[in-house]
C-alpha cells in the first residue's frame, strides 16, 4: 500500500490490511473484550473504507484515471477554476485515511480496540497499519492534491490540533495502561499531521522519520506492557505497576526508556522526530500550530512521567488474595489449604464439605 502509485492498488492494500486487522483484534475468540473490539473495529472501518472508495470514484470521474501523477495533472488543470468536486473527493478520502491513522474526530475506535485486543496485536496496530496509512496519506495529499493545498490545509490544521488535544487530555484521565497508550497514539497522529500541514519536502521527511522512530518506541512500550500485565493480561491498571523498579528492574528500565522517548526527552528518537516536525511547521509559517503542539507535548509529559513515578517511587502493591472457595455460611470455619475445599464436617447445605455436594477427588 505504501509503495502504490495507483488508487485502486491503494484501496486493495487498504482492504487486505483492514481485514487482517479485524481478525487480529478478535483473535481470542472466547474473550468478550476481543469480540467487542473486533466488532467495533469492523463496523466503523467498513464505513470509513466506503468513504475512501467513494472519494476514489469521484476522482476517477473527474480525471479519468486513478494514477496519482495523472490525477495531479487533472487537479492542476482544474485548480484555476472552482474545483468543488475535487474538494469533495479530497474530503471523502481524508475521512477514510484519518480513520486508519486514528486522527480526530475519527479516533473513537482506537481506545476500545487497543484495550480489548491482545497486547501484541495492539502494538502491531499502533505501528504497522498506521505507518502505511500515513505513507499513502502523504503520497495522495502532497502529490495528487497538492495544487489545491490551500483548500485542504485548514482541515488538516484543525484535525492535527484536535488529535493532539483530545489524545493528550483524555490520556490524563486514564487508569488502564493500554487505554492510556491508545490515547497517546491519537496524540502522536496529530504530530504527524502537523508535518503534513507544512506541505513541504522537509515536512514529508520529518513525518517519515517520526513514523520510523515512533514505531520502534511504541512497539517497545507495548512489548513491555505485554510482559508486565502477566498471563491473561490481568494487571492492566497503572496501580499494578507500583514498585516495578524493585521487582523487575531490567524490564522497568527498558519501559522507562521507551516512555521517555515518547515524551521527547533530548537524545531520544522522539525528541529528534518532534524537533524536525516543528521545524518544518515553523518554516511553513505555522507558528500557532507549533506553539500549541509544544504545549501539548508538555501535557503528555505528565501522564508518561506518572508511570515512572509509580514504578520507582511507590512501594510494591500487595498481592491480591484469592477468593474464598467456601460459601459465606462456612467461610469462617476451618478450610483445607491443600485441597481448597471446606473440611468442616458439619457444614451447611451447599458447602463443598457437605457429603451430598462433596466431589470425589
Amino acid at each position: 500500500m505504501a509503495a502504490s502509485n495507483d488508487l485502486i492498488m491503494v484501496f486493495i492494500g487498504l482492504e487486505i490490511s483492514s481485514i487482517a486487522s479485524y481478525v487480529l483484534a478478535g483473535y481470542l475468540r472466547d474473550d468478550k473484550r476481543c469480540n467487542e473490539s473486533a466488532l467495533k473495529y469492523f463496523l466503523l472501518g467498513s464505513f470509513a473504507t466506503a468513504f475512501f472508495l467513494y472519494g476514489v470514484a469521484i476522482v476517477y470521474g473527474i480525471s479519468g484515471s486513478v494514477n496519482l501523477l495523472l490525477v495531479r495533472r487533472a487537479v492542476l488543470h482544474q485548480a484555476a477554476g472552482d474545483p468543488i468536486f475535487l474538494a469533495v473527493a479530497a474530503a471523502l478520502m481524508f475521512v477514510g485515511l484519518a480513520f486508519k491513522v486514528s486522527a480526530a474526530p475519527f479516533q473513537v475506535w482506537a481506545p476500545d480496540v487497543y484495550q480489548g485486543a491482545p497486547t501484541p496485536v495492539s502494538a502491531f496496530l499502533s505501528a504497522g497499519p498506521k505507518a502505511a496509512a500515513f505513507a499513502i496519506f502523504l503520497r495522495i495529499f502532497v502529490t495528487a492534491f497538492e495544487p489545491i493545498g490551500n483548500r485542504w490545509e485548514p482541515l488538516v490544521w484543525a484535525c492535527a490540533l484536535a488529535s493532539m488535544c483530545i489524545g493528550n487530555f483524555a490520556a490524563l484521565l486514564q487508569t488502564n495502561i493500554k487505554r492510556m497508550l491508545a490515547y497517546s497514539s491519537i496524540a502522536h497522529a496529530g504530530y504527524v499531521l502537523v508535518a503534513l500541514t507544512a506541505r513541504s519536502e522537509t515536512g514529508t521527511a520529518a513525518a517519515m522519520f517520526y513514523l520510523a522512530s515512533y514505531a520502534f518506541m511504541n512497539v517497545g512500550a507495548f512489548s513491555a506492557v505485554t510482559v508486565l500485565t502477566g498471563k491473561g493480561e490481568r494487571f492492566q491498571s497503572i496501580d499494578d505497576f507500583k514498585g516495578l523498579g524493585r521487582k523487575q528492574p531490567l524490564t522497568a528500565a527498558l519501559f522507562s526508556i521507551f516512555l521517555l522517548s515518547l515524551i521527547g526527552v533530548p537524545l531520544t528518537g522522539g525528541f529528534f522526530g518532534k524537533f524536525y516536525i516543528f521545524k518544518a511547521a515553523l518554516d511553513s509559517h505555522l507558528v500557532w500550530l507549533t506553539i500549541l503542539g509544544l504545549l501539548n507535548s508538555a501535557v503528555a509529559a505528565y501522564y508518561y512521567l506518572r508511570i515512572l513515578v509509580v514504578m520507582y517511587m511507590h512501594s510494591p502493591a500487595k498481592p491480591r488474595r484469592a477468593p474464598n472457595p467456601c460459601p459465606p455460611a462456612c467461610a469462617s470455619r476451618c478450610c483445607c489449604p491443600r485441597l481448597a475445599r471446606c473440611s468442616w464436617v458439619s457444614s451447611p447445605p451447599g458447602c463443598w464439605s457437605s457429603p451430598a455436594n462433596r466431589p470425589r477427588l
